[in-house]
């Protein structure tokens, strides 16, 4: 490849990771930075649900990606799985939505989204999880809903790019950009500056300390969020249950993912015995057979909240060759390959996959 085809790509999270699959399919050379090992942040932290946490109450900017995304799954992880013998985990669980007065709201927009959706009673929730708690009486069923195992899906996609000729730069900080006459020129990284020409920016939490020397202030800030994984026998949970912003996760193998803690508190990553036990409590509230479960792990990773939950996809207002794709928030899993398709999109100039409008930058 000439240096004129090679895009940097920096943050090697689920969107960088995609958005370089992308590149090297569109028969771009690419170069991925991360400032520690690939896919160790939000993307190691998150549940793989692959939908938005009751997307009723998102703007329509995020369900449109989502909605995406959800078509492009089961063949992603198909191919991947083929081209690295790694299995993604790609399972159709589906979602029990356990909160009160969710109904109308999430009736409204399963219609609007021909996404099945299915009132059930405490006779159906028996059959549907037998291990649930007695105390609920009626919940939603989302029998679409998928989830994929987080830290397979990016060793996979890592083996891919591999295999396709991608170069990784573990372990280098990107500290600024350098440009001229309003065009990207160059990055300042621990290694030493490196020319560019093209970038694409999917640095999470971290994009807005990246982007605001160059005059672009965007609220992206970190937000923790905390886990439990439980050892349990396979199929003492048959599917994702989720109430309370609190959801139980259950993997093949029998574990069981519980989370999420939602806490501002900059770039600080501590676990907390107050998270693990408000974790455990909410995980008994909906199972309580998980009190004789071990709880194996606990942990946090730093999410990039961003208003709204929209994230900002769009070239750079002053610095053109420069291309943002930040700010999933709790989702960059649930809208990653539509976010890279059409971050891609942009930077090489392609007809967008989707208005681009509600992502920009600048937008109010």
């Amino acid at each position: 490849m000439q240096n004129h085809d090679r895009i940097h790509v920096i943050g090697g999270g689920i969107i960088g990771l995609l958005s370089a699959r992308e590149l090297l399919a569109a028969g771009r050379s690419v170069v991925l930075f991360d400032r520690q090992e690939l896919g160790r942040e939000s993307s190691w932290a998150g549940g793989g649900i692959l939908s938005p946490l009751y997307p009723w109450r998102y703007p329509a900017a995020v369900n449109r990606l989502a909605a995406v995304s959800r078509a492009l799954y089961p063949e992603l992880c198909q191919r991947l799985y083929h081209n690295t013998g790694i299995d993604p985990e790609w399972v159709s669980s589906g979602l029990l939505v356990l909160d009160d007065n969710e109904r109308e709201a999430a009736k409204n927009w399963a219609e609007s989204e021909s996404i099945c959706l299915e009132p059930v009673d405490a006779l159906s929730l028996r059959s549907l999880e037998p291990v649930l708690a007695g105390r609920f009486s009626q919940g939603l069923w989302m029998p679409q809903i998928a989830q994929v195992r987080n830290p397979r899906l990016i060793a996979a996609l890592k083996h891919d790019l591999l295999r396709s000729g991608g170069d990784f730069r573990e372990n280098v900080a990107i500290q600024g950009f350098s440009g001229r006459a309003g065009r990207l020129q160059g990055l300042v990284t621990s290694a030493g500056d490196v020319s560019v020409k093209q970038c694409l920016v999917a640095a999470g939490a971290w994009t807005a300390g990246l982007l605001q020397a160059r005059g672009v202030p965007l609220p992206i800030e970190p937000v923790r969020g905390q886990m439990l994984l439980f050892r349990c026998r396979p199929g003492l949970v048959r599917h994702i249950l989720l109430r309370d912003y609190h959801y139980v996760i259950p993997r093949r193998d029998g574990r069981l993912l519980v989370g999420s803690t939602l806490e501002h508190v900059g770039f600080d990553k501590t676990t907390t015995v107050e998270a693990r036990e408000a974790l455990q409590q909410a995980a008994l509230e909906l199972v309580p057979a998980l009190a004789d479960c071990e709880i194996e792990r606990h942990w946090a990773g730093l999410r990039p909240g961003s208003p709204a939950g929209i994230p900002f996809i769009g070239e750079h207002p002053g610095l053109k060759g420069l291309v943002v794709c930040a700010g999933h928030y709790r989702n960059g899993f649930a809208l990653g390959p539509a976010s890279a398709r059409l971050a891609v999109d942009l930077v090489l100039g392609r007809e967008p996959l989707l208005d681009p409008g509600p992502y920009r930058l600048d937008r109010r």
